[in-house]
């Protein structure tokens, strides 16, 4: 089993929401990420998606964007973004996912031949430039639900399982200074992270580093030049 991860997808949702308006390097980008899925990727393999997966404002707008990744091979699991304002209800999503082959983490996890995956949408750290008084609240209430995640995790994780974790925020800033997040990956002794919401402002994040004994993977796909990235951990 092969995992690979992408995010930041930002499907149209039903609007008219032209991505090339973000640079010319977004024509046509689900056909570059669904042709590279489509020729790396086998049935037993897991893909990460961590948020940013749609502008829809509702459910039922955002299912031909879930259904627009439907016959693509793998398991596909996925945690909300900040974007992601039509990710509600957790129960209404799962009843609602195209196939069994879809897997919505919300604060919780999952077990998958050996590997446990958590996530949870997480939030800017402190020391990053836009991070502000009225963050400090959000960025704990955070914390707080991998707490959660990881509560989840202890319930079903078995000797020798590989712990991957999916948040949205860069876990870190980019100083790459501990945060709560951080501190909760190395107490959870998590193998891998997937990360995402960077773009052209990436800057001095880098596509992939290691905490620890933690590896840290940056995912959002115009900087992979929608390709999927390999997780090795």
């Amino acid at each position: 089993m092969n995992v690979f991860a992408v995010s930041d997808l930002h499907l149209p949702g039903g609007k008219d929401k032209p991505m090339d308006i973000f640079g010319g390097n977004w024509t046509g980008h689900l056909d570059k990420i669904r042709r590279d899925w489509g020729g790396r990727v086998r049935a037993e393999d897991v893909v990460l998606i961590a948020g940013d997966i749609s502008w829809a404002m509702t459910l039922d707008e955002a299912l031909p964007d879930l259904a627009a990744l439907r016959g693509l091979p793998g398991r596909k699991v996925f945690i909300r973004g900040n974007h992601d304002y039509w990710w509600s209800g957790i129960t209404a999503l799962r009843r609602s996912a195209p196939d069994e082959s879809y897997i919505f983490l919300q604060n919780d996890c999952v077990r998958l031949d050996g590997l446990v995956i958590c996530g949870s949408r997480g939030w800017t750290c402190p020391g990053s430039a836009d991070f502000g008084e009225s963050d400090e609240k959000i960025y704990r209430r955070e914390a707080e639900r991998f707490r959660l995640a990881f509560a989840s995790v202890q319930k079903v994780r078995q000797p020798g399982d590989k712990l991957l974790c999916m948040i949205h925020y860069p876990p870190f800033n980019v100083k790459r200074e501990d945060s709560l997040f951080t501190q909760l990956f190395e107490e959870n002794e998590v193998d891998g992270v997937v990360y995402g919401h960077l773009h052209q402002a990436a800057g001095a994040y880098p596509f992939v580093c290691e905490r620890g004994k933690t590896k840290y993977y940056l995912t959002s796909c115009d900087l992979l030049g929608f390709r999927l990235a390999k997780i090795e951990c």
